[in-house]
């Protein structure tokens, strides 16, 4: 579900990116009176002497968006439920996050505008734009992984809720009691339905309307509705009855091809998937490609001639909000993700290392989509309005830049994985404390005049990265031989140790090197299945002698530690501690000089 979903926000990036640039085009071509004319056109229904109509922002912002929340809400229920959030050990440090990164950002644009007409706008910077932090990563690539994509999703998941908490709670008309009241029983009556398990669409349809005008003339934001509604869809696991009846109407199907075998097959088929499953399926592309740029067109218009700019300038609202989003954010879901860590409350999903984090928070900082919405919500003034939407792009613009500039630095630099509560301040052994010996796996000539010794962990990415950068050196230097010893690092790569096991069984069979090699080859699919899988290709028995095995890579790991190893990759040339960047010109020029040495 979550590959799904980074394909689906990821790809619809350009779109949102497409008409945000629209609407500031439109808005300062020489036609930009006509932006606002036309987004306050009205349109309604009417029946007899009963009317019912809003402007097309409104329309937008009420209706539009309420589908958007309403996609959330099915996001945050099958997690809940059936992905990643059922695991409040993965959750923990992710939510956490979530509130550092609306807390800070809010305190830090209060700090500029408590008091002020302004400072109602406090939940402006609060909120992260899931579309546009998604897209910016698929931007990055390589250098994030998929862990930190789902962190940042699961993120993202808990702060969408809490925003709309907070649009419900603090962002609310004057009530309507009778409103409310007739919201409450209609909801009621969408619970009723789905407690008597009635899956009639046409009566969800009826009711959910019903209870959005209701909501909307209560005075909350009829947003709230959207994921109330979201949470409330059912989602199960498929059953094995299930499954087993959709096999078997697959089956009679193609053992007798017609209409009605057809009809019977996709029926059953879909009913082994939740309804939650299904909506997400079809509403995604509608929602990512439709609903959230046409909230762009009509809400990211904005002047940016010389006056209004230099009112954004000196302007407590546009500066607190550009702030918050940048430094608030980043130092909010910084400091939310140490915390837990720190007092064991939560865990991290493997391949995260502190660059990686920190890259994260900053992009985090493009607030664009809730935070117009906010927008809307919080100012009545246009020239406010207009400065809050200009702290809005700017403030996104460079959290995308630090984002960016974080995992440049975090990559080129070489990178080392190291768990982020344990990263030492000691000065550390420069010298190798247990020399190579006959049972360590050796990769080259036993007379080599340089030895290359690799403290590694099969999942760590940036040993994967040195991996063909250390075969390129062997290449290219006869003289140069690779001594690999085992550091998985448990807390932070989960299927490391159980990778470094395998290795070990093929060593018993004299063939380390080539499931060394496969493991690299094959980072990112280290389950059980797939160790199996990969040893039964080099015909090996991967769990034959588990305890010995594990002895072994102990050992390995006492002289790491006794050398001062704490992050993968850590290299040692001919016993020394090497420093430099792992990056081929850099190694190659250290063994040169040791080469050229006496």
């Amino acid at each position: 579900m979550f590959r799904a979903f980074f394909r689906t926000e990821a790809g619809s990036t350009s779109v949102l990116l497409i008409a945000t640039v629209l609407a500031l085009l439109w808005a300062n071509s020489p036609w930009g009176d006509t932006y606002e004319a036309f987004w306050h056109t009205p349109m309604g229904l009417s029946f007899g002497d009963a009317a019912f109509s809003l402007d097309l922002r409104h329309w937008v912002n009420d209706g539009l968006m309420t589908l958007f929340f309403f996609v959330i809400g099915l996001e945050a229920s099958y997690e809940i439920r059936l992905g990643q959030l059922r695991d409040r050990r993965l959750i923990a440090v992710p939510a956490v996050a979530a509130f550092g990164g609306m807390l800070v950002p809010a305190g830090v644009y209060l700090l500029l505008n408590y008091g002020g007409p302004g400072a109602v706008g406090w939940g402006v910077p609060i909120a992260t734009d899931t579309a546009f932090v998604l897209g910016v990563l698929a931007v990055v690539g390589a250098r994030c992984p998929d862990p930190l994509r789902a962190f940042l999703l699961t993120l993202a998941i808990v702060d969408d809720v809490l925003a709309i908490v907070i649009i419900a709670l603090f962002y609310t008309a004057d009530l309507s009691v009778p409103a409310l009241l007739t919201a409450v029983a209609l909801l009621a009556a969408i619970v009723t339905l789905r407690w008597l398990r009635i899956w009639r669409a046409p009566a969800y349809i009826v009711l959910g309307f019903a209870l959005w005008v209701a909501t909307l003339e209560s005075g909350i934001h009829p947003t709230l509705v959207g994921i109330a509604l979201g949470i409330l869809v059912f989602v199960y696991a498929p059953t094995d009855q299930k499954l087993l009846l959709a096999g078997e109407a697959v089956q009679e199907f193609t053992n007798e091809p017609s209409a009605q075998a057809a009809r019977d097959a996709a029926r059953r088929v879909q009913r082994a998937v939740s309804v939650n499953e299904r909506l997400q399926l079809r509403l995604h592309p509608w929602s990512s490609y439709v609903i959230v740029p046409v909230f762009a067109l009509a809400n990211a218009g904005v002047r940016l001639d010389a006056a209004t700019l230099r009112e954004a300038l000196t302007s407590p609202v546009a500066i607190g909000v550009a702030l918050g989003l940048v430094l608030g954010k980043f130092v909010g879901i910084s400091l939310g993700t140490w915390l837990p860590l720190r007092f064991g409350w939560g865990v991290l999903p493997g391949n995260l290392v502190w660059g990686q984090l920190l890259g994260g928070a900053a992009v985090s900082g493009i607030g664009f989509t809730v935070a117009l919405f906010i927008v809307d919500l919080a100012f009545a003034d246009s020239a406010v309005h207009d400065q809050a939407k200009i702290g809005i792009l700017a403030g996104s613009l460079l959290s995308a830049a630090l984002g960016w500039v974080i995992f440049r630095l975090a990559w080129d630099r070489g990178g080392v994985c190291a768990p982020p509560e344990a990263e030492p301040g000691e000065e550390l052994p420069e010298l190798l404390t247990v020399p190579v010996g006959p049972d360590d796996h050796v990769r080259g000539p036993a007379n080599a005049k340089i030895t290359i010794v690799e403290y590694g962990d099969f999942e760590c990415p940036y040993c994967g990265r040195l991996h063909p950068v250390l075969e390129e050196l062997r290449r290219k230097n006869p003289d140069v031989r690779l001594v690999f010893r085992h550091f998985p690092l448990r807390t932070l790569h989960p299927r490391a140790a159980a990778a470094a096991i395998v290795a070990e069984a093929a060593a018993d069979r004299g063939r380390f090197w080539e499931m060394h090699d496969i493991l690299y080859d094959n980072q990112r699919f280290l389950t059980d299945a797939d160790l199996a899988h990969y040893a039964a290709e080099l015909d090996v028995d991967p769990w034959s002698d588990v305890p010995r095995h594990v002895s072994r890579i102990a050992v390995d790991e006492e002289s790491g530690r006794d050398s001062g190893v704490r992050g993968t990759p850590t290299l040692f040339l001919n016993g020394i501690r090497y420093q430099g960047r792992l990056d081929l010109g850099s190694i190659s020029g250290a063994v040169e000089e040791l080469r050229k040495s006496p």
